[in-house]
């Protein structure tokens, strides 16, 4: 072999497995001398050389000894190992985003609003338990007085308690009934007149029409009044606790059932029309049209006492 013949370069070995490799080109039945002079074609051009080089040797080197390590073939059990593997991991990947999901989408505030139902709901139970354990005590104390002797005589003490309410009372009077207008319980879909916004679009009885007939009675001389069997006494209010009208702590609802002991025809006369233009424009206006009957022979029961604390009797 001459100098020309002689390899320009030198593979480099990677591995022990270089001794059974077998050649990667096929030789072509060409004249050797041809084949020395193609591949060891000298040339001073740096320009020609490097063509050269890409023209005959276009595979690198390092390129052909990196074929020579082929990787082994996976076994099947990998394969199968490695697909389960994948699958569980998607499927906790998909469960974990899906909690993520329906966590974004509910709405917090239902909770929120669940509790609070919840919880006024529990107040409301143990406010009637604490209402009903008052009067139960209230009517004792009533039974005490009532058979204690001497005192229940006294013309003054019985005229005072009548007249706070006390006592029980009966007696000639009126009724006057008020109730909210038949629209409002047609358009609310089976909720109260106050739920919702109903109250925005019909004009329903409140808690100052209610006051503002119970001041009229006191005036035209009523000694005696009630409103759905709940007496008002000298510390008994008439208001509004979120969508319900409250007699002292006792809820009331339509039709508001007004008694009141005292004379029936000047009642009657006070509290009609022809004495009260402005309420009655006020109420028939909305469709609100009270209806008042004399009665011979009213009973109401006594007020809830309130407890006195502050208050001192003076000499």
């Amino acid at each position: 072999m001459g100098v020309d013949e002689l390899p320009s370069k030198r593979r480099a070995v990677f591995s022990k497995a270089v001794a059974g490799l077998g050649p990667w080109h096929a030789d072509v039945e060409e004249d050797e001398q041809v084949l020395a002079r193609r591949r060891h074609r000298k040339v001073d051009d740096d320009s020609l050389r490097l063509i050269d080089d890409l023209t005959n040797r276009p595979l690198d080197p390092l390129f052909s000894d990196a074929l020579l390590t082929q990787q082994k073939p996976r076994s099947t059990f990998s394969v199968w190992f490695t697909r389960v593997i994948v699958f569980i991991i998607c499927v906790a990947v998909g469960s974990i985003g899906s909690v993520f999901v329906r966590q974004l989408n509910t709405d917090p505030r239902k909770q929120v609003r669940a509790s609070l139902v919840s919880e006024l709901q529990q107040q409301n139970t143990s406010l009637n338990k604490l209402t009903t354990q008052v009067t139960d005590l209230h009517s004792q104390v009533v039974k005490k007085a009532d058979s204690m002797p001497d005192t229940t005589d006294d013309p003054v003490l019985q005229q005072d308690e009548m007249a706070n309410g006390a006592l029980k009372v009966k007696g000639p009077g009126i009724v006057m009934t008020v109730a909210d207008p038949i629209a409002s319980a047609g358009k609310n879909g089976g909720l109260g007149p106050r739920d919702g916004n109903a109250s925005s679009h019909i004009r329903v009885v409140t808690d100052s029409d209610l006051q503002d007939i119970v001041l009229l009675l006191w005036k035209a001389g009523a000694e005696a009044i009630s409103i759905n069997g709940y007496r008002i006494g000298v510390s008994t209010s008439v208001r509004t606790a979120g969508q319900t009208i409250l007699i002292g702590v006792n809820q009331v609802a339509s039709p508001y059932k007004i008694e009141a002991i005292g004379n029936p025809k000047d009642l009657a006369d006070q509290m009609g029309s022809g004495s009260q233009p402005e309420l009655y424009r006020s109420l028939n206006a909305a469709g609100i049209n009270p209806q008042i009957s004399k009665s011979h022979s009213l009973k109401l029961d006594a007020a809830e006492a309130a407890n006195v604390t502050y208050a001192k009797r003076s000499k």
